[in-house]
């Protein structure tokens, strides 16, 4: 199965600086378009279904990009981590520490383990409808990582040190029985 990742188009808050998590956010007037541009960047790639986190601005982003063209499937699961107390708290202060919430939650949310492990269930039930078929995902930085150790093999103590990068999409190979 071709699986698709793209982030959510630039929100409000990505540009003010602030860490949204379970927060909605809506996307800003340059998300719009980035979402626009998606949709025409996605168009002829012979998709069967996009998925997409729940949350506000990732359901903006698909259906600004593929609304009435392509099933759109949405998904609690491919939301960001749970910050808790810390949701629409300061992007710096909250990615600053997040390595302290490795597997720790944060106060009333949830640890980054457990996010992945979320997401990960998600692609666990992605083959017993879309197996042999063309997918793309839109969710957040937590799914990206989700889909970064199990379909790529990377660590996430390795993702979360790293910095995120904004690129116009990742793509996986994902053998349910075999990950990597």
């Amino acid at each position: 199965m071709h699986v698709i990742f793209e982030t959510h188009s630039i929100s409000e808050d990505n540009e003010a600086g602030v860490a949204t998590g379970w927060l909605p956010g809506r996307l800003s007037a340059h998300g719009r378009e980035l979402a626009v541009d998606l949709g025409r960047r996605r168009a002829a790639g012979g998709l069967a279904a996009v998925f997409s986190s729940d949350l506000a601005r990732a359901v903006e982003t698909a259906t600004i990009a593929f609304g009435g063209a392509v099933p759109i499937l949405l998904d609690w699961r491919l939301r960001e981590c749970d910050y808790g107390e810390w949701n629409g708290r300061p992007r710096d202060d909250v990615h600053r520490r997040r390595r302290d919430f490795l597997d720790q939650p944060y106060p009333g949310g949830e640890s980054w383990r457990a996010a992945v492990a979320r997401v990960t269930r998600f692609l666990d039930d992605l083959p017993a409808r879309w197996a042999a078929e063309r997918v793309l995902v839109i969710g957040h930085v937590a799914t990206r990582w989700a889909f970064d150790e199990a379909m790529a093999g990377i660590a996430l103590e390795t993702s979360l040190e790293e910095e995120f990068d904004w690129r116009p999409g990742w793509d996986y190979e994902f053998t349910p029985d075999v990950r990597g």
